[in-house]
């Protein structure tokens, strides 16, 4: 398989209605399993880290990813956005208005999740990737802030 970037527009998953975490999980999942980065049993690694320890990171974003013992399911790293314009409880009244799936090869997660995390510190960023219109735009802001 040709490596392909760890983010694309393919990736993008623009005004979702999930109505529980586990379908905004399921959602982010299946991005990365549909554009090959990890195996479909992913999915359920992602949910089971899910009940150990919740994903929410704050300012309306969920970050799910698999546990350790799925590190085998990653065929390369990979990341999704799931945009949900009304928010998806994550529990104790956090609501995720960007769910981001990430499957990270050989350690590179935790690489991904730090930029990411920059990222998503500050709420107007947050908040233009909830409110925008298209994958490019997502794309654009995303580029724009790691450079």
């Amino acid at each position: 398989m040709a490596a392909h970037s760890i983010l694309t527009k393919e990736n993008i998953v623009l005004n979702a209605q999930p109505t529980t975490k586990e379908d905004a999980i399921r959602l982010a999942g299946e991005v990365l399993v549909r554009q090959g980065y990890v195996d479909p049993s992913y999915i359920d690694s992602m949910l089971e880290r899910e009940e150990l320890t919740t994903t929410y990171i704050g300012n309306n974003v969920a970050i799910p990813h698999g546990t350790e013992a799925a590190k085998a399911l990653v065929k390369q790293s990979g990341i999704s956005i799931v945009q949900v314009p009304d928010g998806v409880d994550f529990g104790g009244g956090n609501l995720a208005t960007i769910v981001i799936g990430i499957a990270g090869k050989d350690g590179e997660h935790l690489d991904i999740l730090s930029q990411l995390a920059l990222v998503c510190a500050e709420a107007d960023n947050v908040a233009a990737m909830a409110n925008a219109k298209t994958e490019e735009d997502i794309l654009a802001l995303l580029h724009e802030v790691n450079g």
